[in-house]
């Protein structure tokens, strides 16, 4: 392929715009609509050769290189999209939650810092700053009890806070397509609950 059927064959999979998170060169189209490739390092103009590179390195997945799929720009789609509905999802800042407790927003800050710190407490970085997921917290804006023992061994673990923040809001396959904050309300889908958080964690550890 050439620069500018690379470009189309990722525009009709709709994987153009994971170009950048993943690190790789990326295109412009110029006003006569052609795409302009760029060295993600140097921000010069691909030469002939690094494109040939480009196009071997994103058709090596699967036994057919005419039809294959980038998986890793496949998959930084997903979590962009995955992402993207955590962060429609209710969330509290420092202030909001102080109003919810009702305190101030300095004693909210100093709560929330020392129950992470015990692994007691989901806290998201964003933008500079920390979210906290609302779907943790009953009305009073304290952690839900039943999800006590379910948060400590994911937040001891090397998983990522977002990892974390999607295992919990998503169908998990560990325990049959429930979601494992929802499941976790059930006294009797509770234990099962914390037993795939620790066998979730487990495997992220190794």
């Amino acid at each position: 392929m050439n620069g500018d059927q690379l470009a189309q064959w990722l525009e009709g999979l709709g994987l153009a715009d994971q170009l950048g998170a993943a690190g790789l060169p990326t295109f412009e189209r110029d006003l006569g609509g052609i795409a302009r490739w760029r060295d993600p390092g140097t921000g010069a103009p691909l030469t002939d050769e690094q494109l040939a590179d480009l196009d071997r390195l994103l058709h090596q997945d699967g036994d057919d290189p005419a039809h294959a799929v980038p998986l890793a720009l496949v998959q930084l789609r997903r979590r962009a999209q995955v992402r993207a509905g955590l962060l429609a999802s209710p969330t509290h800042t420092y202030a909001s939650l102080a109003e919810v407790r009702g305190v101030s927003e300095n004693a909210a800050r100093f709560a929330v810092h020392k129950a992470a710190e015990r692994g007691a407490l989901l806290v998201v970085p964003h933008d500079g700053g920390v979210l906290v997921p609302a779907f943790q917290l009953g009305d009073d804006g304290e952690l839900r009890p039943e999800l006590a023992a379910v948060l400590e061994p994911l937040l001891a673990s090397t998983m990522d806070p977002w990892q974390v923040w999607t295992w919990l809001t998503q169908p998990a396959g560990l325990l049959g397509g429930l979601i494992p904050h929802e499941a976790a309300r059930d006294a009797d889908e509770a234990p099962i609950v914390r037993h795939a958080a620790v066998r979730l964690a487990e495997r992220a550890t190794r």
